[in-house]
Parts: C-alpha cells; sequence; structure tokens
C-alpha cells in the first residue's frame, strides 16, 4: 500500500510540474490588457477577397506584405497543386480559382512553377467556369467573370415586407451580412478596372477564350467536386425567375433598393467600428465604400481595420477568420487557470484578464437595431471585442462563467447588475427548440435552407441550434442561478429545463454529440456533458453514462484521443490519420473529469480513472520543453465543410484538463 501511495503521489506531483510549465508558459502570452492573442485562419477563401478588393480599389498594400501572403500561399497549396477550402482539406476549384488569383495578385508571374501547378489542376477540371457561387462574385467584381454568370442577387429583395419568410432580414447573421454587399456589388454591376493583369487571368482561368463563354449557361454550372449542397428545384426555379426579370427591373426600383442597401451597410461599418462581422462582409464593405465615394474618410477608415484581420505567422501572413478570438480565449484562459487552483500563482494575470472581460462586455444596444436586422446587443459579450460587438451567445455565457469564477478574487467584481444584463441576452435568445444559436435566435424556418446558394457549405441560411452553444449557455445559467437564487430563479429553470430536453434530443444513438464548432464528437461530446450535468441531470444518468461510455470506446492505446476534421463533414467519427492529438485529448478528459467529479465509488468510475490517467500522461508526454504543446491537427469548423484553427487551444485546454483531473484525483489508497 505504502509504496502504491508514493508511485501515485510521484505520478501526481510529475503532472502537477507538467501543468505549471503549461500555465506559466500560458501566462507569458498574455497581452498587457489581458486578452491572450492567437492566430485564427484557416479557411483559404479569405485573403483572396481581400486582395481582389485592394486591386479594384487601388488600395495600398506595401511590398514586402504582399511577399508574405504569396510565401504563405506557396506554404498552403497542395502537393497536386491546387488549393482546398481550408488548410487540410483536399483541392477545390474555389480555392483553387481563388488563390491562383491571389497569387497573381501577390506578384507571382504567370509562369512561376507553384502558379503553373495551380492552373494547370484548375484546367484539368474545365477551369473557373465551375467555381461555386462566391468565387465567380469576386471573379466578376474583378473582371475575370461576367455578372451575368452569377444566380441573380437583386438588392430589390431587402424592399420586400419584412413579415415574408424569404425576406434576406431574416438569414442567419453571416449570410445576410454577406448578401448585403453582394448585392449592392450585383445591382450596380460593379466591375473593377481591367488591368493587363486582369486581361491576363482571363486568358488564365478559363480553358475557352473569355470572349466566346456562354455566361448564361454557367450560372447553374458548379463543378461536382466542389458541391456539398446542391441546388435545390425551389432555388432554381426562383432564380430563373429573377433572372428573367433582371432587365426589367425599373430603374427608379433599382435606384431606391441600392441607397437603402447602402445606408444597411454603412451602419453595419459605424457601429463595428469598420471591422465587419466577419472577413468576407470586411472584403465586400471595402469595394462598396470606394463605389460609393473612392476618396471619402469612410474608405480610408476601412483600409486602416484592415489589419485586424491580418495574422503574421512563420509561415506568412494570412487573413484570419475574424478580428481574432480575443475574449472568447480569455475566458477560456480564465477557467483554466482558476479551476487549475492557481489563482494566487497567477494573480496578476487573472487580475488583467478580468479587466478585459470588464472592458468588453457590450454596455448598450445599437443605434435602431431593428430597422437594421439586428436585436439588442447591450449586456452581451463578443467573440473578439467590444467595438466589434456583436452578440454570441456562448462568448455571453462564457463571460459569465468567467466573471463568477474570478468575482472572490478582484477588487470590483462584475457584480449581479452586470451579469444579469448577460444573463437577459441568454434568457432572451434561446430557440424555439430549446437550444441556443451562436449569435442570434432563428428567424425563419429550415425549409429556407433550400435556398441555400453557397454550394460548398452547409446549414448556412438560419441560425440553428447547437450542442456547445447550448451547454454553454446551461452552465452560465446554472452558475448564475447559483450565486444569485433570488434572481428569476424559475425562469431560469423553464430555461434549463428547455435547455435540456434540446440536448437529450441531440444526442446520438452512441452516446455521442456532433459538433458544430470543434472538431467534432470529442468536442460536443464534452460540452455535451458538461450541459448535461450543469442542466441537473445525474452523472449516473442513461445520458451521461452514454457519453462517457463514447469517450472511452475511443481512447486510443496511448491513452490519447485523435479525430479527423473529416468527422464534420462525414457526420461519422473519422480517427486523426496523425494519431492522438492534444487538444482533443484535453476536451476528452474535461469531459471525463466534470462526470467522474459527481460519481460515486464503482466499476464505471474506476474505468473513467484509468482512461483519465493514461489520458493524462499523454498530454504529460507531448508537452514541449518551454511548457507549450506542439500546434497538430485542425481543431475548429464552422457550416460543416470548412475548419478553422484555434492557436490558444493548444496551450489553454491541456492546461484546463489537467488542473480539473488532478483536483480530483486522489492518491492511490486514499478516498477523495
Amino acid at each position: 500500500m505504502l509504496q502504491a501511495e508514493a508511485s501515485s503521489r510521484k505520478e501526481l506531483t510529475n503532472l502537477g510540474a507538467v501543468l505549471h510549465r503549461g500555465a506559466d508558459f500560458l501566462v507569458s502570452l498574455q497581452r498587457a490588457d489581458g486578452h491572450w492573442p492567437g492566430d485564427y485562419g484557416g479557411p483559404l477563401f479569405l485573403l483572396p477577397g481581400l486582395l481582389i478588393a485592394c486591386a479594384v480599389t487601388g488600395a495600398p498594400l506595401n511590398e514586402q506584405r504582399r511577399a508574405n501572403m504569396l510565401r504563405y500561399l506557396r506554404h498552403v497549396q497542395n502537393a497536386d497543386g491546387g488549393f482546398g477550402l481550408h488548410i487540410e482539406s483536399q483541392s477545390y476549384v474555389l480555392g483553387t480559382a481563388l488563390n491562383y488569383v491571389a497569387m497573381r495578385l501577390s506578384g507571382a508571374h504567370a509562369d512561376d512553377p507553384d502558379a503553373t501547378r495551380a492552373r494547370r489542376w484548375l484546367r484539368e477540371r474545365g477551369g473557373a467556369r465551375g467555381v461555386p457561387t462566391w468565387g465567380k462574385i469576386w471573379l466578376s467584381v474583378l473582371g475575370c467573370y461576367d455578372w451575368e454568370g452569377v444566380m441573380p442577387i437583386p438588392p430589390e429583395l431587402w424592399l420586400l415586407p419584412r413579415s415574408m419568410p424569404v425576406h434576406p432580414g431574416k438569414l442567419w447573421c453571416h449570410t445576410r451580412a454577406i448578401h448585403l454587399p453582394v448585392s449592392y456589388l450585383y445591382g450596380k454591376r460593379f466591375v473593377g478596372p481591367i488591368s493587363e493583369t486582369v486581361r491576363e487571368l482571363r486568358r488564365e482561368l478559363f480553358v475557352e477564350p473569355y470572349e466566346s463563354i456562354d455566361w448564361a449557361s454557367a450560372r447553374e454550372f458548379v463543378h461536382p467536386g466542389d458541391v456539398s449542397s446542391p441546388h435545390s428545384a425551389l432555388l432554381k426555379t426562383i432564380n430563373r425567375a429573377l433572372a428573367a426579370a433582371e432587365p426589367r427591373v425599373p430603374q427608379a426600383l433599382r435606384k431606391r433598393a441600392l441607397e437603402f442597401v447602402a445606408d444597411q451597410i454603412q451602419h453595419e461599418d459605424e457601429t463595428t467600428g469598420y471591422l465587419d462581422i466577419g472577413p468576407v462582409s470586411k472584403a465586400f464593405h471595402i469595394v462598396c465604400a470606394h463605389v460609393e465615394a473612392p476618396n471619402s474618410a469612410r474608405f480610408q477608415r476601412h483600409l486602416e481595420r484592415i489589419e485586424d484581420y491580418l495574422w503574421d505567422a512563420p509561415e506568412g501572413t494570412k487573413m484570419q477568420g475574424y478580428n481574432g478570438s480575443q475574449f472568447w480565449d480569455t475566458a477560456f484562459a480564465v477557467h483554466a487557470l482558476v479551476e487549475s487552483g492557481l489563482e494566487q500563482t497567477h494573480a496578476t494575470a487573472l487580475s488583467r484578464a478580468h479587466s478585459f472581460i470588464d472592458h468588453n462586455q457590450v454596455r448598450a444596444d445599437i443605434d435602431r437595431h431593428a430597422f437594421y436586422f439586428r436585436d439588442r446587443t447591450g449586456g452581451a459579450f463578443p467573440f473578439s471585442t467590444a467595438e466589434q460587438g456583436w452578440t454570441v451567445s456562448d462568448c455571453t455565457a462564457k463571460g459569465i462563467t468567467a466573471a463568477l469564477l474570478l468575482a472572490p478574487l478582484v477588487e470590483r467584481p462584475l457584480g449581479e447588475a452586470r451579469l444579469g444584463q448577460a444573463v437577459d441576452v441568454l434568457l432572451r435568445d434561446q430557440n424555439k427548440d430549446g437550444g441556443w444559436s451562436e449569435y442570434e435566435p432563428a428567424r425563419a424556418g429550415e425549409w429556407v435552407e433550400q435556398l441555400n446558394a453557397a454550394e460548398v457549405f452547409g446549414r448556412i441560411m438560419i441560425a440553428y441550434s447547437y450542442v456547445e452553444t447550448t451547454s454553454a449557455c446551461i452552465q452560465a445559467l446554472a452558475a448564475f442561478r447559483r450565486c444569485y437564487p433570488a434572481n428569476r430563479s424559475h425562469v431560469i429553470q423553464t430555461a434549463l429545463r428547455r435547455g435540456l430536453a434540446y440536448l437529450h434530443a441531440q444526442q446520438r444513438q452512441d452516446g455521442s454529440f456532433y459538433g458544430g464548432w470543434g472538431v467534432c464528437f470529442t468536442y460536443a461530446t464534452w460540452f455535451g456533458i458538461e450541459g448535461l450535468l450543469a442542466a441537473g441531470e445525474s452523472a449516473e444518468s442513461f445520458a451521461v453514462v452514454r457519453a462517457v461510455q463514447f469517450l472511452l470506446d475511443q481512447q486510443a492505446e496511448d491513452g490519447g484521443f485523435g479525430e479527423s476534421y473529416k468527422s464534420c463533414v462525414e457526420r461519422r467519427w473519422v480517427s486523426h490519420p496523425e494519431g492522438s492529438q492534444v487538444v482533443q485529448t484535453a476536451w476528452a478528459l474535461l469531459g471525463l473529469s466534470a462526470a467522474r467529479a459527481k460519481l460515486r465509488a464503482s466499476t464505471f468510475a474506476s474505468h473513467i480513472d484509468r482512461a483519465s490517467a493514461k489520458a493524462a500522461q499523454f498530454l504529460r508526454s507531448r508537452q514541449l520543453e518551454n511548457g507549450d504543446w506542439p500546434n497538430e491537427g485542425i481543431t475548429g469548423v464552422f457550416n460543416k465543410t470548412c475548419m478553422i484553427h484555434y492557436d490558444n487551444y493548444r496551450r489553454v485546454m491541456p492546461v484546463w484538463a489537467l488542473g480539473r483531473y488532478l483536483a480530483i484525483t486522489p492518491i492511490s489508497g486514499q478516498s477523495n
């Protein structure tokens, strides 16, 4: 017995040292304002849009910046010469066409070996004629496609009665935010200057002479390899009707529609500090601002905020999937440090993090929010910064739980009134199905997905509920109620009950949950377990036991967990080709430890103990000398098919997982 205790004590001591090294390294990366910066890149259709926007507006990009962008493009080019939808995907016509253009606009000549490989791959698949809709639009703006070949996006749709189910204001926020500037550019038929480079690209991108292409026949044609969401019969019918009506649109009506859309675009610029909701709409807004007034202060302000989307990495300069993940990463880091019992060791870092959380709660609603198709924002927390200001439900939830963890540690905690405002946001934004979307409640029914014209993405037309966002909101509401039991307890309990029902409905036969924002079943099953427990489910319940058993079944011999991004696409578990991964192992350990903390001693609990010990040792084995963990497979996802990189996950998640594991793990021979 004594020998077993000594061995157990030594193992836990070693893990404690790993935890401290990891936490020390994590804290060393914190900025003075309290946030953790990180690379949030991965999608490969973002940088081309920015480069096209700069090309058609004459926006300056210095030579060094272009050279670094070109270096990045060479780095992410696939071995077959093509480019993927994201950095780990197979080559797509969309990725290859847009990134070939990006290479040329970044300074590569047509006879550059890498450009030649990309052009060969593209032309072997029929050239850019079959590029998906987003590609058709950007190439039309550049002058390398014809607007006649783009499915109609008339701005007049925004003048329809707002009660109509097909009104674009009812779309998912990112989709409608892109629809706005695209409908403006379509309505204007804007085309940038036809430079010599553009003329060359017209010859290089297509297998047939540019002047002889039948653009109308290209309108609905997309290369089959790029299609994950085929055009529905309803979409085709509507598009053909709109195409027939387009030549007959009265000019007075078109003018009125363009003025309406231009005002909506400008409002988005002004209320987000010219950051806009995301990188795609940001690039389109640059073009729109130039079309409206090329020498205006508004256009210059747009150019000043381009840097917010760029990330300089060792492999070159990339465009991120947002203006950063500052708030999200900071909230997670707080959970990791506090749950690991390091609040005294890293008191200064946590104080700075609290200051960042304090200063980045959105304090007021935006002006005339309903007219501009926005919900109320006061009290919410963002994904990035309060300046950008878009409400994000799970960030609001993590802001609440992080603030509650920090409350005993800081002089001026946010308090009941401030956190109550955030709770109001969550209570208001719960969907009818009991779950939560990531930004705002759904405004239309799922049938609207039949109008998805993006081809390469799925589930982009309305605000769907997700397991992860629902779990985060459940955890926040439950934590708030524990701290302030007299504050709307009955209303919160009703929301928790509905959220729990949603989680039960989403659990699959094998006990897993499908991830909409992380890869994939590992991520969502961790959230699923935490959500079930926070909503009041017993750790011995059928739902929790099934979820835990699913994780146990996926553990590899080395103690780790490794899942490929292809799980998201194929909606089934696909093991990572390189084996166990640090971040997914940390997620699994977090889920197992959450359940184990509420389980009595039993045979099942012993299984969790053994699996958790192996997972912890795997994390220990992968730690680098400086306390960091290696950058491995991509871990984030959106819209089912596109992956995105969360740089700080590899630093935060192992610390959090080891801290939680050590907090509940007794020395062998001793009781909990």
